[in-house]
């Protein structure tokens, strides 16, 4: 059986390049240990029978345990068949763990179809309360993208991409003496959910420019995937975002130096989006303009950041009534509009943005104004209800750090839609709205400005999703569409939002328009 084992390890490390972190956990854990993991293929429970270094005991359901497919397996470890029906067979595993053993158990009790988190059901924390066995959480990463799973089109498969095993520290489970019953149940199901989303969070990649998080995610969800569109009807993918942002980068570098703050007033377009990488492309700081503050507010808040380049865009300053202001700035700080720029792109320029684009990891690790994750990857503005704005300059780290935080929460895959009203100026717009979508391969829709009403036409779904950031146009929008909307708002528009169910719980338009609808409404990191 050693042999066996050790030629599965050296077959899976050729095929899939599995490495492990962490091993020092499993042995600091002791003997009673639950060990707890995410389930996202049938290849999890093999993976974990061949490298954790124990013969650990698994638990299995009685009718895949009779499958043919699974018996060749089942002949590496020691298991337990379970009935899951069956309330004694908990007392059992709870007797196990209590002689000081390894037990192993998958908390979602299924594969994933959503690529994140299931549900935690009540008896594997049930079994570390009554055992008192210390919870070992790993998280299993790769698995989810090789064809073994219930994933489908939510996302790109590969046949041997990159598994690593993530082992953390063990924690136990300890809840008040005076719960009781179900209530009890349910507290050492929530605690153990929460262990396993932290899990989530704490094996994510935090530490690298938002830029390399880009190439990261076209890596992995492929260049021709389609990410964004704006009210302009022309979605792009990662590989036109990419090389549009190489190009512009050029340009940008002309008029700004390395770590300096650029001023961004624009709406939520693709153009901005392609100017705001552009920036980090090129080591430059964005700072998101609060277009709605007035002349006074935006020169205020250039003054505090020390913004000498300000980019907007003629058409947006002529949409928005922005005139008097933008000519209010023009003697103190440079005004550079897109359109300007646009005219000096070349061919020649075009060429080379799609050749840059292709071979973007390497360009971008040899430019010499790379930033690092620790360093400022953009400068967001407080509205100044308490006297002037404050500026306030966020790392790389900590934007995907929420974005992973938010992640850990809600299952999101290829098959969702995220619009979004709120603009890029705004904490939660930028990262819920627009940063994780991006890094997580959702395609979504923004509109250009607040209180106006745009429909996007969706050929490969057939519907027309339309979106308005006004509370009362929320349900009936998202009803047009049967996939499923994500939309972010602020938490003062949840009340609004609860009225407007209530108003078309009344109408009868319940299951159409509040179906397939989330609503991301947290400012404060998730813990």
């Amino acid at each position: 059986m050693a042999f066996i084992k050790a030629f599965l390890q050296w077959l899976f490390r050729r095929l899939y390049r599995v490495s492990i972190k962490g091993l020092n956990n499993y042995k600091e854990a002791g003997d009673r240990v639950l060990i707890v993991a995410n389930h996202a293929s049938y290849l999890d429970g093999v993976l974990l029978a061949v490298f954790l270094p124990d013969r650990i005991t698994f638990t299995v359901d009685s009718r895949i345990a009779k499958a043919w497919w699974v018996r060749p397996a089942l002949a590496l470890v020691d298991f337990f068949s379970i009935d899951t029906t069956n309330p004694l067979s908990t007392r059992t595993l709870i007797r196990f763990l209590s002689e000081n053993r390894k037990l192993m158990i998958f908390p979602e009790g299924r594969l994933t179809v959503t690529g994140g988190l299931m549900k935690i059901y009540q008896g594997p924390g049930l079994l570390a309360d009554k055992s008192q066995a210390r919870v070992l959480p790993i998280r299993i990463d790769g698995t989810q993208r090789t064809p073994f799973t219930h994933l489908d089109s939510r996302i790109r498969h590969r046949w041997f991409p990159r598994i690593t095993l993530s082992i953390l520290p063990s924690r136990r489970i300890s809840l008040p003496e005076q719960l009781r019953g179900r209530a009890r149940r349910n507290r050492a199901a929530t605690v153990l959910s929460d262990i396993m989303s932290e899990m989530m969070f704490a094996t994510g990649n935090h530490h690298r420019p938002l830029f390399q998080a880009l190439l990261d995610a076209r890596r992995v969800h492929s260049g021709r995937h389609v990410i964004v569109e704006d009210n302009e009807h022309t979605p792009i993918t990662y590989n036109q975002l990419i090389s549009r942002a190489f190009i512009l980068a050029k340009l940008f570098a002309q008029n700004t130096a390395p770590r300096e703050y650029v001023g961004l007033l624009l709406p939520n377009t693709i153009a901005t989006l392609i100017a705001f990488f552009a920036l980090q492309l090129r080591g430059r700081v964005p700072a998101m303009l609060n277009f709605t503050a007035g002349a006074q507010g935006i020169m205020t808040a250039c003054e505090i950041a020390g913004i000498r380049t300000v980019y907007s865009s003629r058409r947006f300053i002529e949409a928005a009534r922005l005139g008097d202001s933008v000519a209010a700035m023009e003697p103190h700080i440079g005004v550079i509009c897109l359109e300007d720029l646009r005219g000096k792109i070349t061919i020649l320029d075009k060429l080379m943005g799609w050749l840059d684009g292709y071979f973007a990891g390497r360009l971008y690790r040899r430019l010499p104004d790379n930033t690092g994750p620790e360093d400022p990857a953009v400068v967001l503005f407080t509205s100044g209800s308490e006297g002037l704005p404050k500026a306030v300059a966020l790392s790389h780290h900590s934007l995907l750090a929420n974005c992973s935080q938010i992640a850990s929460r809600i299952d999101l895959n290829a098959r969702d839609t995220v619009l979004t009203s709120l603009p890029m100026f705004h904490s939660f717009g930028l990262t819920a709205g627009t940063l994780l979508p991006l890094f997580c391969s959702v395609r979504y829709s923004s509109t250009p400005r607040r209180c106006t009403t745009v429909g996007f036409q969706r050929p490969h779904t057939r519907t027309m999703s339309r979106f308005c950031s006004a509370p009362t146009h929320f349900l009936p929008a998202t009803a047009a569409s049967p996939i499923l909307t994500i939309s972010t708002a602020p938490v003062m528009c949840l009340p609004a939002l609860k009225n407007c169910r209530k108003k078309h719980a009344a109408l009868g338009r319940t299951n159409s328009a509040c179906g397939s609808w989330k609503v991301m409404a947290r400012r404060k990191p998730v813990r």
